[in-house]
């Protein structure tokens, strides 16, 4: 029996409909995802997220399995390294900013005791539904996030960027009614 999926997931590459069937939208907790998501969505600006998820592989390798602390302290060779890597986006500000935004994500860690603390903070906790027939790529909440980010200091964290970001985490929910994940990430 085929299941029905959200439309962006039908007829599609296999990588695309096991990230949707296995991760998009599922409430995330743990440090070292929300800043691997954090990473990915910042260098899939401008890009589609198919060419991230195909390359995802290749970002755990260079970026020390998304270790905050090591990508923290990256230094100038590191920073070459990975503007030669052809398996990731080679862009030097996205790869900069993931470096910039990993010691961000440490203060916050320090202030909230944790990120996710910090992120989850924003809805008391509680996974929001949003309107599915529209399709949003913002939300007055992650206008806030995305504004309280910038302000200490982090780069690539437009509303936009936080938006997929919050559905990614599963702080959004976003499947649709007639989608089988729906029911499941109740």
């Amino acid at each position: 029996m085929n299941k029905k999926r959200c439309p962006w997931a039908e007829d599609v590459e296999e990588i695309y409909v096991k990230y949707h069937d296995e991760e998009w939208g599922v409430p995330t907790y743990d440090e070292r995802e929300l800043f691997e998501m954090l990473v990915l969505e910042s260098f899939q600006a401008g890009l589609a997220w198919i060419t991230i998820l195909k390359k995802r592989e290749n970002f755990k390798e260079a970026f020390d399995n998304f270790d905050v602390e090591k990508v923290a302290n990256y230094d100038d060779a590191k920073i070459e390294e990975l503007v030669n890597n052809a398996g990731i986006i080679r862009h030097k500000g996205k790869i900069n900013a993931a470096i910039n935004n990993g010691k961000i994500f440490i203060e916050i860690q320090k202030e909230y005791g944790s990120f996710c603390n910090y992120i989850w903070h924003f809805t008391d906790n509680k996974t929001l539904v949003d309107s599915e027939e529209n399709y949003l790529t913002n939300s007055p909440l992650s206008d806030k996030i995305a504004k309280d980010l910038k302000k200490r200091g982090m780069k690539f964290v437009g509303t936009t960027i936080i938006y997929s970001y919050l559905e990614s985490i599963g702080i959004i929910k976003n499947h649709i009614h007639e989608c089988f994940r729906y029911e499941e990430l109740k």
